[in-house]
């Protein structure tokens, strides 16, 4: 189960193309000037099944998707369950936004969801860091992190818009995919 606050279809502001992102409940962040700071509550909004979210999410066939809050690391363990179910039955990307690092999920109990995501927006979004005509990302901090090419590699690798996601890397062949 995960507690949604809302699922908005055909979007174009959290990740390329058009995209069904799902905003979850709860963030312990509590980043000043956060754009939604309504997403905090853990007890907010509505807790909804992982099959509710795939059939919403597998209705568009060409949207992709979108992980955002709140913070969805709070929920890993619902958005991981998802996440694999997406991928199982699609070719759609899965963008996630958090305000913790990569390298504290990378070896944390969120591992989970983020081995199943193909870019993370990570970072806490600063205020004096706040910059407007940033690609999908409220402040300078924050990064696009190719997931699979960087657990690939071992290292951060950034998301460059025209990437082609994520079928030509198979973090199953990496040595730094299990236990670093």
């Amino acid at each position: 189960m995960i507690r949604v606050l809302n699922i908005i279809e055909d979007t174009m502001v959290d990740g390329p193309g058009f995209r069904t992102s799902i905003y979850c409940a709860g963030c312990g962040h509590r980043c000043p000037g956060c754009h939604n700071p309504q997403s905090w509550a853990f007890d907010g909004g509505r807790e909804m099944s992982t099959a509710e979210l795939l059939k919403i999410v597998m209705d568009d066939p060409f949207a992709n998707v979108t992980f955002s809050g709140g913070d969805p690391m709070y929920q890993a363990a619902g958005f991981a369950e998802l996440a694999q179910a997406i991928h199982a039955q699609s070719q759609k990307d899965i963008w996630c936004f958090t305000g913790f690092t990569y390298e504290t999920l990378i070896h944390d109990d969120q591992r989970e969801l983020l081995e199943h995501v193909d870019v993370l927006v990570d970072g806490p979004f600063i205020r004096a860091l706040h910059d407007p005509d940033l690609l999908f990302r409220g402040s300078s901090n924050q990064r696009l992190i190719d997931v699979p090419r960087s657990l690939y590699a071992g290292h951060v690798v950034l998301w460059q818009p025209g990437n082609i996601l994520p079928t030509d890397v198979s973090p199953c062949l990496s040595p730094h995919l299990h236990g670093s």
